[in-house]
């Protein structure tokens, strides 16, 4: 339902709480963060915004004339790949998702199909085009057959500036956040100079922060999502999940991986956070296609990864706006990992486990989690996920529809159980798990064609063989000591840091190899 500005008191919408698609997001709303935090909004007048907020009635995979936003001289065929409140997520015809853009739809910047023509110009192929620039005419002809154009009725004329910068510091307002360009959050007038205004983000201590005009299109008046749909992300101060290190890890995660985490994700965009913690299960599993094969294919937030299969795959997962979406995300997660109570809204009394010495120092080597990053979106279409709907379900996959990860728990975690049937005591079954470790190691190693070599005359062949040999989970690797032409006596000069510069390994990895290569060279191969 659409409403007019102007009919709300003191022509503000502070009075709407915050809501996506209908539904309250979390426990944010705008009347009692504005009566909170002691501050006004920023009058509708100030905004080069309709006062009622237009309608979007465009459809994905439909067609429109935009501007090149990297070429802004170029106007270029382009797709709608996703739809927001009143924005339009597009993407240019010929050249990657990497390149997508946002424009609302009463945008000067995007017309019908043919203006471009009827006002005498020409179409031009987006900056980076993949193909040759020859066959940019074919490419618009196949482009343009049989594709569905956005009809004229739904373009909106935009609206008109305001006569003159109205803006006063510490005003309230709601700005998109060009880092991450889905995402509409509260924000406040930090500093006004001339025909400018700093916009400033609550909660994010100048991470996110810019300088626009102030009739920039990416900024709204106070309850714009509420009217529109749109995504809002609470303040970023209120976004952390905590870590459970004494929690049970299951069978599937390394609990001295897990002690090595930190022990909280964030503060951080919801979105980011979910990311990091996914990605922290993936990185501390004995087997990271086992984590990978629970998820699903989501819609519009951060990118998770994993290597397996001796390749890197990567996913979406779904857009989330708030803690309580997090936690019930990662509780269905953990419930498929068997872990758990690994992650909670409150902070755990940690008890950690005693480093080793290279463990120690680079436990606080955490860059893969610290918050404030951007994620290159992939082929998805933004969608944020409604409370009390099956959206997080399809997002996991179901425990007993994952086969792979069902092969990989039979093969890699049977119980250490006495053929009577009785269970083992723990130092029993410890003696046991080691007797049967030191059996297949001194196995492999007296029929390994390397023992007894001096390591410094082996061939590259033999270098991988070693690879394979030390730990099947470093085998995925052996192929880079190929390409990089690592033989015996360049492996011995390898450090974890070159590995990880030069080769690119990870530094899980890398420290393992280091560790492998420290043995040989003392003759423990």
């Amino acid at each position: 339902m659409l409403v007019c500005y102007s009919v709300l008191a003191c022509e503000s919408l502070w009075d709407l709480p915050c809501t996506i698609m209908g539904s309250p997001l979390g426990h944010f709303t705008w009347d009692k963060y504005l009566k909170e935090t002691c501050s006004v909004p920023a009058p509708v007048h100030c905004f080069k915004q309709s006062y009622t907020p237009p309608s979007n009635e465009f459809k994905i995979s439909m067609k429109l004339e935009a501007q090149d936003p990297r070429n802004t001289t170029s106007t270029c065929i382009a797709t709608v790949v996703g739809l927001t409140g009143a924005r339009l997520r597009l993407r240019l015809d010929g050249s990657d998702n990497k390149n997508d853009f946002w424009r609302l739809v009463d945008s000067s910047e995007i017309q019908p199909i043919g203006n471009c023509e009827k006002n005498g110009g020409m179409l031009q192929p987006p900056l980076g085009f993949r193909l040759n620039a020859s066959s940019w005419p074919m490419f618009l002809l196949k482009t343009l057959n049989g594709a569905e154009m956005a009809p004229i009725r739904i373009f909106h004329k935009e609206p008109p500036s305001p006569s003159h910068n109205f803006f006063k510091m510490g005003m309230k307002l709601e700005a998109v956040d060009r880092k991450n360009p889905h995402f509409i959050c509260p924000a406040t007038i930090g500093e006004v100079r001339g025909s400018e205004v700093l916009v400033t983000f609550d909660g994010w201590r100048g991470a996110f922060d810019y300088w626009c005009r102030f009739d920039s299109r990416d900024i709204f008046p106070v309850g714009w999502c509420s009217l529109t749909g749109d995504n809002l992300q609470p303040p970023g101060t209120k976004v952390c999940i905590y870590l459970n290190k004494n929690g049970s890890t299951g069978p599937h995660l390394d609990k001295k991986k897990v002690q090595l985490l930190p022990d909280h994700f964030g503060p951080a965009r919801a979105s980011v956070v979910l990311q990091q913690a996914v990605q922290a299960c993936i990185d501390c599993a004995y087997h990271q296609k086992t984590v990978f094969s629970f998820l699903k294919q989501g819609h519009g937030g951060e990118v998770i990864s994993a290597v397996f299969d001796r390749e890197q795959h990567t996913l979406n997962l779904p857009a989330v706006n708030s803690i309580t979406y997090v936690l019930r995300f990662l509780e269905k997660l953990c419930h498929n990992l068997r872990s758990d109570n690994l992650f909670g809204s409150q902070p755990f009394t940690q008890t950690h486990l005693p480093l080793t010495t290279t463990e120690y120092s680079h436990s606080h080597s955490h860059d893969r989690y610290l918050p404030g990053e951007s994620f290159v979106l992939g082929n998805s279409l933004t969608r944020s996920l409604e409370p009390h709907s099956d959206s997080m379900d399809s997002a996991l996959t179901p425990t007993n529809l994952v086969s792979s990860s069902q092969n990989l728990r039979t093969h890699g975690y049977r119980p250490l159980l006495p053929s009577c049937g009785l269970p083992l005591s723990p130092a029993s079954a410890v003696r046991r798990l080691c007797s049967r470790g030191s059996d297949r190691y001194l196995e492999s190693r007296d029929a390994s064609r390397l023992s007894g070599r001096d390591p410094s005359s082996w061939t590259v062949e033999d270098v991988m063989q070693f690879v394979r040999e030390a730990d099947p989970q470093l085998g995925p690797h052996a192929d880079l000591f190929r390409k990089h032409e690592i033989d015996g006596k360049a492996l011995l000069l390898l450090r974890s840091d070159m590995m990880m510069k030069y080769m690119g390994l990870k530094l899980g990895p890398a420290l393992k190899l280091s560790f492998h290569i420290d043995r040989l060279k003392q003759g423990k191969f």
